[in-house]
């Protein structure tokens, strides 16, 4: 099963990031060709001009990044490529998940410029969004690794809320960002503990009641979590 969903993933994929991949490739040798940085209305940094424009994009980039290091103040862990190696794959919680790198690199062969944390992220994106998910911003930039994270860093399925807010609570995420996440599976036995908690239960209520609030705040903690300790502090 985790095979043909993955062939069928693959070739919706494969078509479009083969389509997507040139034109970011293209803006980002441009950008590095003009020392260019994002522009400042994604980043949320205020305009301004001079000194205090650039200071409060330092601060910024330091308040935000520092954040959401995977677990906070570790300065390890974040969505930096190793994922490709055989010891993070081996990972409980990875799974089934050397099938998709398998498929995937072909196409990361194709763009040897970009980073395998960029592409994955990116992998991820248009597979939320070509399976009838929400858009999600993307923001390109990181840097591959070569350590993967020791294992545990990801939630035991098996397991209840409280666990899940140890895990998520580590990374920055709240007990919206939690719920919004889960729904991107079901029938886990985490996903069940959902409804047993009296504070994500309203908040499954919610998004099975309002398909746009659950898109947005899935879009919203999917960012969030595709940037984790996605800069040095």
């Amino acid at each position: 099963m985790i095979l043909a969903l993955s062939v069928c993933l693959y070739s919706l994929v494969s078509s479009t990031l083969s389509s997507a991949f040139p034109v970011l490739i293209s803006n980002i040798e441009e950008d590095r060709l003009h020392g260019k940085e994002l522009p400042n209305s994604e980043r949320g940094v205020p305009e301004g001009s001079g000194e205090m424009q650039e200071e409060a994009q330092r601060t910024h980039r330091r308040e935000k990044m520092c954040s959401y290091h995977a677990p906070i103040g570790t300065k390890t862990g974040g969505p930096f490529g190793t994922i490709r190696h055989s010891a993070e794959l081996a990972h409980g919680a990875n799974n089934g998940l050397d099938i998709a790198i398998r498929l995937l690199e072909p196409i990361k062969e194709q763009f040897p410029i970009l980073s395998y944390a960029d592409f994955y992220q990116l992998a991820g994106v248009v597979a939320v969004e070509i399976t009838g998910g929400p858009e999600i911003p993307f923001h390109p930039g990181r840097p591959d690794k070569t350590e993967p994270p020791p294992e545990g860093r990801l939630p035991d399925a098996t397991k209840g809320s409280d666990h899940l807010r140890d895990v998520f609570g580590h990374m920055g995420l709240s007990d919206k960002d939690i719920v919004a996440l889960s729904g991107g599976h079901t029938l886990l036995p985490s996903d069940k503990a959902l409804l047993e908690d009296p504070v994500f239960r309203p908040l499954v209520e919610k998004y099975a009641a309002d398909e746009d609030a659950f898109f947005a705040d899935y879009a919203e903690a999917h960012l969030k979590l595709s940037e984790l300790g996605f800069a040095e502090c």
